[in-house]
């Protein structure tokens, strides 16, 4: 694929967003398949540097799981030591920006497609990664999202249960426990009929340390079903409010709101929507807003929320 090839993709993605249904559903999908073409260039910086942040950075997560696939899956000790090297430069002035998170993140994809899709291999290659918890866990995430990509009709993940959406988030390791609860999530909601009372209630269910975690990933997921709900921004913000007030307690709907302005920040790359959304409550729930999206928004960027 070419440099043009890219931007036309891009493009013609862009184009389509706001008319297509599909595609603005898909969006963040459709950037992986972007970034996965766009790996032809031969080498990290190169593919990189012709990417786009459009629809959560999903270029950069495709471009890196591309890079992984190619390398031979003998033995996963061979996977982490050439794979490890694809966030070295990172691992300075940029440590735990938005490009660090989308490497890392790709990461956890691509092992999981030279692993055979193997959860518990995947995790162990995260977990062998040479910088702190933070990459592992941004890594993490990656994995978590795969199954969810690749469960498709007539081809169910043998990690996803129907009668038990959450699973498996009780049963990997603490430490993955909570991007497990945060992405399945989703899943819960795909086979409850998107009732996010339902979910809510579900969540409450989850394990005492880890329940939050499910209602973040819900705020997440208010966010998403926003853009379905209106064209405008102003729609997406009552939307996304309305469906975090729907938890019954402090915690569900905390936990909800951080969820949603998190998402909505990576999502577009500003803080503009983000702010809004937070203005919409009323007083504690702002701050709780407000807090989170400081905290995301200076991690990913290095500047302050409403710069």
């Amino acid at each position: 694929m070419s440099d043009s090839g890219v931007k036309a993709a891009f493009a013609e993605l862009k184009d389509e967003y706001e008319e297509n249904g599909f595609v603005k559903r898909n969006c963040h999908q459709l950037t992986h398949v972007i970034g996965r073409a766009a790996d032809r260039y031969g080498d990290v910086p190169t593919t990189h540097s012709r990417g786009d942040n459009f629809c959560a950075s999903g270029y950069y997560h495709g471009a890196i799981e591309s890079v992984v696939a190619r390398v031979e899956a003998d033995k996963i000790v061979k996977i982490v030591d050439e794979a490890d090297t694809i966030c070295a430069d990172l691992r300075g002035d940029q440590t735990r920006s938005v490009y660090h998170y989308s490497r890392a993140h790709g990461l956890g994809h691509g092992f999981m497609a030279v692993l055979e899709y193997d959860l518990l291999e995947s995790l162990k290659a995260c977990g062998a990664l040479t910088e702190d918890e933070w990459e592992d866990r941004r890594c993490s995430s990656g994995v978590f999202m795969e199954i969810l990509m690749q469960d498709r009709p007539g081809h169910p993940s043998r990690y996803l249960k129907a009668d038990q959406p959450l699973y498996p988030s009780g049963e990997v390791e603490d430490k993955y426990k909570t991007v497990c609860y945060q992405r399945h999530a989703r899943y819960a909601l795909e086979v409850r009929g998107n009732d996010f009372a339902k979910v809510l209630e579900l969540c409450a269910t989850a394990e005492d340390d880890f329940r939050s975690a499910c209602y973040y990933g819900l705020g997440s997921n208010a966010f998403h079903q926003s853009i379905d709900d209106g064209a405008t921004y102003a729609v997406r913000t009552e939307s996304t409010k309305r469906l975090c007030m729907l938890g019954q307690d402090r915690e569900a709907r905390s936990s909800c709101v951080a969820g949603a302005v998190g998402q909505i920040i990576s999502h577009y790359e500003s803080d503009t929507q983000a702010k809004a959304l937070c203005e919409s409550f009323s007083a504690r729930l702002r701050a709780v807003c407000l807090e989170n999206g400081e905290k995301i928004y200076k991690g990913l960027y290095d500047r302050p929320f409403g710069s």
